[in-house]
């Protein structure tokens, strides 16, 4: 199965390097706008193949992955269409609709890694989609009403996450450790918070109960984060709309 990813920029060059580490370099055919952007992902993914035409790009391709900004959508559809006869065209691009794209879906900068949450929508052939992104990462096929719930969760919600890391880092600096080691200690004690509740199954709830003492520090805590509105914080930010 050959893959045209249309869009080496951040979320499109994830993806390949995402795929190339799970083996599929040599199915792989990626544009870009530069040469630059090109260079840089060939070196990272040798195997793969570069090219600065769309349509050529696309004629080989069995997929064909969007990866665009949202405002070029419609510019780079109009320019590939001529070549996307009997190909599966899955979209990346939030929250942009086309009667030419098969499939939407929402991964996030993590497929790098293997590690992305992927919302796909509901549609005849999103199997085909889920096969494909479940290579990097875990995927969830979800109703068109909840595919930018999942972007907000998944997409920008990663952001959101990063910023509580960067904030118990600089809380770590003003209590005397080092950025350095801050950074090590935030993300272990966060990697530690995943595993317990995959590994155990719990509620987060539930498992925050094993941590808390009646009168101890971690309750006192846990109302600080309350008095600031922490929960109502992440709630607001997660329902922004455009």
């Amino acid at each position: 199965m050959n893959i045209a990813v249309i869009g080496g920029g951040n979320m499109g060059g994830a993806l390949v390097r995402g795929w190339a580490k799970a083996g599929m370099a040599s199915s792989l055919t990626v544009t870009a706008h530069t040469q630059q952007t090109l260079d840089r992902l060939k070196e990272a993914c040798p195997g793969i193949t570069t090219m600065l035409d769309n349509s050529k790009a696309v004629e080989g391709a069995d997929i064909v992955v969007l990866a665009v900004k949202p405002w070029l959508v419609e510019g780079v559809i109009t320019e590939i269409t001529a070549s996307l006869d009997n190909k599966l065209l899955v979209s990346v691009a939030a929250g942009i609709r086309h009667e030419r794209i098969d499939v939407y879906a929402m991964p996030n900068i993590a497929a790098e890694f293997g590690e992305s949450m992927t919302f796909i929508e509901e549609a005849p052939k999103a199997a085909v989609a889920t096969e494909l992104f479940s290579k990097v990462g875990q995927c969830k096929v979800v109703p068109q009403r909840l595919m930018n719930a999942g972007m907000m969760m998944a997409g920008c919600g990663i952001a959101y996450v990063l910023r509580f890391l960067r904030a118990m880092m600089e809380g770590g600096v003003e209590m005397g450790f080092y950025p350095h080691e801050a950074q090590e200690i935030a993300m272990q004690t966060m990697q530690g918070a995943v595993s317990l509740l995959k590994e155990t199954g719990l509620h987060p709830e539930a498992a925050i109960d094993k941590v808390t003492t009646p009168g101890g520090i971690t309750i006192k805590g846990l109302n600080e984060l309350d008095h600031a509105g922490f929960n109502s914080a992440i709630i607001r930010c997660l329902k922004i709309k455009n």
